[in-house]
């Protein structure tokens, strides 16, 4: 069993993004729309300046009221997008209720959508073509490779089916060449669906629902899920310590995709610099 670094393969792009920054005398810069103060999103948004102070990249946090109204942020989001010192653009997700996600994703102009969730980016992805990749799935293919595991011909088991996340995935995989299985809340019998995978992505959102009876001896097991459990401590969709003496390899809760996600992101910032 290998237990597989997250934070060591993330701080790796990083640091090549940084020399590559440097290198080329580049001024990146990302664009962050924060609406309302959800204590999770403001974890987020830190954890994305962190990195950016880290790697180079200018950063510029725009926050906006629980209430702020659909012209208020289609305002701006117009105004960044016009804005040719500004590169990526990303809305912090989730948006408070009364604003429509897929109206305010769509308003941000393609070349500068490093979150890659506008729907023309992820019908790229869909094709086979080339666009923003959104950042968690990127990192997820990216984490799996540097690991040295084979994708190719290989059967992938995805438990969750979220845009963010699972449908992503799933392409990305189906890219790489594997077989896909897709699993959801209306499955039957997840643990007979979840017992064929050779790489099994566990992105449900729901703490230790993956036991390790629901293993394949030897499979890459990569877990996306981040839950607080009643004691504060936090955990993945995956039942790490019994799953671990199962699996090949295995990612943990925290120090897995985590990182990943952030290391992409830094990624496509830089990548949105030869576009606008």
């Amino acid at each position: 069993m290998s237990i597989i670094n997250g934070k060591q393969i993330a701080q790796a792009i990083k640091d090549e993004i940084k020399e590559e920054i440097k290198k080329n005398n580049l001024n990146p810069s990302l664009a962050v729309i924060l609406a309302g103060s959800s204590p999770a999103s403001l974890v987020y948004v830190r954890h994305k300046k962190i990195a950016c102070e880290q790697v180079g990249i200018d950063f510029t946090l725009y926050e906006l009221s629980e209430q702020a109204t659909k012209y208020e942020i289609l305002e701006l989001i117009e105004k960044l997008n016009k804005d040719k010192a500004v590169h990526g653009i990303l809305v912090q997700l989730p948006l408070p209720d009364h604003l429509n996600k897929q109206i305010v994703l769509k308003a941000i102009d393609l070349k500068k959508d490093v979150d890659g969730f506008h729907p023309l980016n992820l019908g790229k992805l869909m094709l086979g073509q080339k666009g923003f990749v959104p950042a968690t799935p990127k990192g997820i293919i990216e984490i799996i490779k540097q690991s040295g595991y084979e994708i190719f011909g290989r059967h992938a088991v995805v438990v969750g089916r979220s845009d963010i996340v699972g449908k992503p995935v799933a392409q990305l995989l189906l890219n790489e060449h594997a077989t896909v299985t897709v699993c959801h809340t209306k499955t039957k019998d997840l643990r007979a669906m979840c017992k064929q995978a050779d790489i099994l992505i566990a992105a449900a959102g729901k703490a230790n629902l993956i036991k390790a009876d629901m293993i394949k001896t030897g499979a890459i097991v990569i877990d996306v899920g981040i839950n607080r459990l009643e004691n504060g401590k936090l955990c993945g969709d995956v039942d790490f310590e019994n799953v671990k003496d199962v699996a090949g390899a295995i990612t943990p809760v925290p120090g897995g995709v985590g990182p990943m996600t952030i290391a992409m992101l830094m990624k496509n910032v830089l990548k949105a610099t030869s576009l606008v």
